[in-house]
């Protein structure tokens, strides 16, 4: 089995990479017209030049997968706010989406939790709609949104996650269809386990992006063994290997947070299992130490017997 990595947003080995700059709405306020919309820009130009810097230490580190911020255009989806970030920011996506092909890197995009479809509320379900547009707006003026996932979970279950399931079935139906082409759907590690998911997934045809820590914080009933088979199916028609997060328990009080890296312990179990299944894997490295991690993980697993590091950022087991 070939196994590709990848980390989140921010590579902490650049100097000041984050590119994930903002600007509060209060401080938009305090500015006048003019002034409050070049700072818009002027954050998002940067935000732009340091994903880009992150694309190349990517390359230079033959890391095939990266997931952008999804804070690189602030305000973006502010009711009070909202700003064409596309016009004069064409120079900057350009040089992206260049790299990207040229490298053949797999991109994707997370946002936050607040961007859910089984809310009873429907104002929570319109600024979900709104924000995977933003997702997918940014993707598409990269000109990578054939090749880019968005990431959600499933949603909160209020209390009674038949009716929540019913509401995400409904709601979903908001998106429009080449924004939710592009979704992934992660399993919880406190509400919808992963079969659950899973389930969503089979039903709407949706890939699943299966959180391994996830499922050990939150297992289910049915045994993993059963569960990998249909998550691999999932990918079958997406011209992408199978795709999962893999991070480490801080502590057992603290079962479900991130580690600063990823004990190889705890993931070989799940390598040697998903290697029944598929001949191909891409691994998101979700650790606080983001491309530290991935580096520390791929480094010690290519000292495993049976582990081959085939160049940075790939493995073959």
């Amino acid at each position: 089995m070939i196994v590709s990595f990848g980390f989140v947003s921010t590579a902490l080995n650049l100097y000041e990479a984050s590119p994930a700059k903002t600007m509060t709405f209060a401080t938009y306020q305090k500015r006048e017209k003019e002034e409050r919309e070049a700072q818009l820009l002027s954050i998002t130009k940067n935000n732009l030049q340091r994903t880009l810097r992150v694309l190349h230490y990517c390359v230079a580190h033959e890391l095939p997968l990266y997931r952008m911020s999804s804070s690189i255009v602030p305000l973006a989806t502010h009711p009070e706010a909202g700003w064409d970030f596309l016009k004069d920011t064409v120079d900057e996506r350009k040089e992206i989406e260049h790299l990207v092909k040229k490298y053949n890197l797999r991109t994707s995009m997370h946002p936050n939790q607040f961007t859910l479809f089984t809310s009873p509320r429907k104002e929570v379900t319109l600024n979900a709609v709104k924000d995977m547009q933003y997702h997918y707006d940014l993707l598409k003026g990269m000109g990578i949104e054939d090749r880019s996932y968005i990431n959600i979970h499933v949603g909160g279950a209020y209390g009674d996650k038949e009716s929540a399931l019913k509401r995400f079935y409904e709601n979903i139906t908001l998106l429009p269809a080449d924004v939710k082409k592009r979704i992934t759907l992660e399993n919880d590690d406190k509400t919808f386990t992963t079969e659950e998911t899973l389930a969503v997934c089979e039903k709407e045809n949706i890939p699943l992006m299966f959180d391994y820590h996830h499922y050990k914080a939150n297992p289910g009933e049915t045994p993993l063994e059963e569960l990998l088979p249909r998550f691999v199916e999932t990918w079958k028609n997406t011209g992408r290997p199978p795709k999962v997060h893999l991070s480490s328990p801080k502590d057992e009080k603290a079962y479900r947070s991130h580690h600063d890296y990823v004990s190889p312990d705890y993931v070989l179990p799940f390598f040697k299992m998903i290697s029944d299944f598929t001949d191909e894997l891409d691994v998101m490295i979700e650790a606080k130490q983001k491309d530290r991690a991935a580096l520390k993980l791929i480094e010690e697993l290519s000292g495993v017997r049976g582990f081959k590091r085939l160049n940075g950022g790939t493995i073959l087991m």
